[in-house]
């Protein structure tokens, strides 16, 4: 069995070969190449546990290599060579994140000691991550799946906030986790073993919510034949979600403004008002500030739920997650269904990462999910996914400050896309388009793209 996967990177063919053979009597499962370029398309691909690279080469070097791993794969360690040794770019490797800086000629002991340190503090980073989810997955806390560095650093400000008690507004599409960020709060605050309640303000009318929210007492309406608690009461203790807060009626948030200055509620039909704990965490795929410039939502209401603001991106705009969340996705419905499948066909996988998912999450898992129903053996192949998605030839786009944009610029950024997949090789570019070499000359001319 390999100790690891271990990509190297040097454009000098003969210490590449020396290093790929020593590596690979190690036991190590080695991808070599002396091009920059080629690394990054690698990384594009797949995850490695350590990457050995020379710092000066053409074009792509070592730090933009270094840049790649620290921003799509924190896990992976990053070891520096180079024939030009100064201490200032060795502190600036290390700076931006190389675990360690060789200086040629090396020695192959060296070399050998140092990869192994590194794939050791790789494996070691994993585990520790892994138990922590064990340990949530004991106690029943929530799991986000992501490798995005974005979402990284919005579950460390979850993590810094949740034990604060203090109200958040997470905001964010539909569909892209935002009751799931609710209750990761909920799980890792103090508060985690009181109830956590979640209504949609947009799914009653204004005396349904009252009465969702604040119970009432025997008599106080017609059918009111007992007293009932309300979400406020019942959460005490613990978290309510407020999802949809957007959707709530004006004379509504006026009283659930006076909730949370005076922490009591008076139920419906009631004289003796009762004193409630609740910690409040609001979602929205609305633009919060632009509901209060048109009058649709109280200012003063905002700044109470809006003490920290989590905005969650769409899953277009964190592919590196697809591939993760969809293999979560087919492991939980593969269970659910009792149906042994486990693999997810590479042409498959391709159109996952590259369609927009307007649904986001929520349209993975339910596609996921559709493909390991349908399918009679151990594989989603792209025979099972959506009708809509197969016969996919171009990127969807979202609308632009707005709008919906032109056939033109959904060329133009198409055109983008392609050459960054294809390192901005035209050649390559001018054949995934269909179109020869001197077309998509003159369209890179007429879009004043990059050439």
């Amino acid at each position: 069995m390999a100790n690891g996967k271990l990509l190297i990177v040097d454009d000098e063919k003969v210490a590449l070969k020396n290093l790929e053979h020593v590596m690979k009597k190690e036991g190590y499962e080695v991808t070599a190449t002396q091009s920059g370029a080629n690394a990054l398309a690698y990384l594009e691909k797949q995850p490695f546990d350590v990457v050995l690279t020379d710092l000066r080469m053409e074009k792509v070097d070592g730090m933009q290599i270094l840049k790649k791993c620290r921003d799509s794969f924190p896990d992976t360690e990053v070891v520096l060579i180079t024939g030009y040794a100064t201490l200032e770019s060795a502190v600036d490797a290390m700076k931006h994140g190389a675990f360690y800086y060789i200086a040629k000629p090396f020695r192959l002991d060296e070399v050998r000691k140092v990869v192994s340190e590194a794939l050791e503090k790789t494996r070691l980073r994993r585990e520790n991550r892994e138990l922590r989810e064990q340990i949530d997955t004991f106690q029943g806390k929530v799991k986000i799946i992501t490798q995005d560095p974005h979402m990284e650093r919005l579950l460390e400000v979850a993590r810094q906030i949740a034990p604060t008690d203090c109200n958040v507004l997470v905001a964010g599409e539909s569909g892209t986790g935002k009751e799931l960020f609710a209750r990761y709060l909920h799980f890792n605050s103090a508060r985690a073993n009181g109830p956590f309640l979640a209504v949609n303000c947009g799914a009653f009318n204004e005396e349904l919510l009252a009465n969702e929210l604040f119970g009432h007492v025997k008599g106080a309406f017609t059918g009111a034949h007992g007293d009932k608690k309300g979400l406020l009461e019942t959460a005490c203790g613990g978290t309510l979600f407020l999802d949809e807060v957007t959707e709530m009626p004006l004379s509504m948030q006026v009283k659930l403004l006076r909730v949370i200055q005076e922490r009591e509620i008076l139920p419906l039909g009631g004289t003796a008002p009762l004193k409630v704990d609740v910690r409040f965490i609001a979602a929205t795929n609305r633009d919060l500030q632009e509901t209060v410039k048109n009058g649709d939502f109280r200012q003063d209401l905002y700044f109470r739920l809006n003490v920290v603001n989590l905005l969650v991106p769409p899953l277009g705009k964190r592919r590196g997650d697809i591939p993760l969340l969809a293999y979560h996705f087919l492991k939980k419905a593969g269970t659910l269904m009792k149906k042994d499948v486990t693999e997810i066909a590479p042409e498959a996988l391709e159109l996952l990462k590259v369609y927009d998912f307007p649904g986001n999450v929520r349209e993975l898992e339910n596609i996921i999910e559709r493909g390991v129903a349908i399918t009679s053996g151990n594989t989603i192949a792209a025979a099972h996914l959506p009708d809509d998605l197969r016969e996919l030839t171009i990127r969807t786009f979202r609308k632009k400050e707005g709008r919906i944009p032109s056939l033109e610029e959904q060329e133009k950024d198409y055109i983008q896309w392609v050459l960054s997949e294809a390192n901005g090789n035209q050649t390559l570019a001018a054949q995934i388009l269909g179109i020869d070499r001197v077309s998509l000359w003159r369209k890179l001319k007429k879009y004043q793209l990059e050439m």
